[in-house]
């Protein structure tokens, strides 16, 4: 099969298309022949290596793939070739207390499709029968593609966690991103007011075209003392946050009493500080989120089915040009999801 692979970390000179062995499956495995596979902000961290993470080289990544399947186990009875379907990204155990109580992301043995085993940037991808979920016509494959991770993670970081109430007021940075426009939509599905970080007039307009009520230009203004006036000095009640050192000390500036912060990504940086005394005077909440479990995105899925939630799409590149695809990502120049179409 054609993939694209990576036999050292580093910069996007790192990915290579060419062929590669397809995959193998057990009895209890679906091989899926991939017709798109959307990039996130994970794929270029997997690439560059993070400290102390071991990942099979050479490396496939892609943690969002949808396709039709190829193949099917021996053992698996309820799926067949032809099939429409996504992979559900969240490799899980299915035995433990955390799996049995919808908590996959705390299992011992939770991976990611793309990071801890190999991905969709290539013809075909296989996955436990436990990950396949099958999806309609109504959208495209790269519209299947652009959903899984960021309206899973967002989901859980705004509903699951953060527990957002109608009439609430939410903080989402960088609009832009895959996740942030994923967050916008469900945050306003909740009734909540949105405030939105975004750069530029044109992701200001797209913003505000998804249901942001506020855009705020950080690159212009200082978005904390902005959130704070657009809510009458109160602050936000919810960060949306994933941005890391850049925003951090900032965000809880504007955080309201008794506010909530759902953290799950380091953009900017791993590292910050924090004034401790602030942080139990105010009666802050921080939330660390780490995507979520196959329920919350079986719920999501449904939502965007029934047009309730819909896809962000921002370009789609073919999958030998996986690289101009992480450039764009890693240049910001991206509204919504990057597609490679296989």
């Amino acid at each position: 099969m054609k993939a694209v692979v990576f036999h050292e970390h580093g910069d996007v000179d790192k990915l290579v298309y060419g062929e590669a062995n397809d995959p193998k499956i057990s009895p209890y495995e679906v091989l899926v022949k991939v017709k798109a596979c959307a990039l996130n902000h994970l794929d270029i961290w997997v690439r560059q290596g993070l400290r102390g993470i071991e990942i099979p080289m050479p490396h496939i990544l892609g943690s969002d793939i949808a396709g039709e399947i190829a193949e099917v186990g021996t053992e698996v009875k309820k799926f067949r070739a032809g099939d429409r379907v996504v992979i559900a990204p969240g490799v899980r155990c299915r035995k433990c207390v955390y799996c049995n109580t919808n908590r996959d992301s705390m299992c011992e043995k939770f991976k990611i499709m793309g990071f801890q085993v190999q991905g969709g940037y290539a013809e075909l991808a296989k996955a436990h029968v436990d990950n396949i979920i099958p999806v309609s016509e109504k959208l495209s494959f790269e519209e299947w593609a652009a959903v899984p991770l960021v309206f899973l993670t967002a989901w859980h970081m705004i509903i699951s966690k953060a527990k957002i109430k109608p009439g609430e007021c939410v903080l989402i940075h960088a609009a832009g991103s895959g996740i942030g426009s994923a967050a916008i939509q469900i945050a306003r599905l909740a009734g909540a007011s949105v405030i939105a970080t975004a750069r530029g007039a044109e992701k200001r307009e797209k913003a505000k075209q998804l249901g942001a009520d506020e855009i705020i230009d950080y690159s212009k203004e200082d978005y904390a003392e902005k959130a704070k006036s657009l809510t009458h000095n109160k602050g936000v009640d919810v960060i949306f946050e994933h941005i890391g050192t850049d925003t951090w000390e900032k965000n809880l500036q504007c955080l309201a009493k008794g506010g909530r912060m759902s953290v799950c990504g380091i953009t900017s940086g791993p590292t910050a500080t924090i004034d401790i005394r602030s942080l139990f005077m105010r009666q802050h909440v921080i939330y660390g989120c780490y995507m979520g479990s196959k329920k919350e995105l079986l719920d999501v899925l449904n939502l965007v089915e029934s047009g309730r939630l819909k896809p962000v799409i921002d370009s789609v590149f073919p999958l030998q040009k996986a690289k101009e695809a992480h450039q764009r990502m890693l240049n910001r120049d991206n509204f919504g999801k990057i597609i490679l179409e296989i």
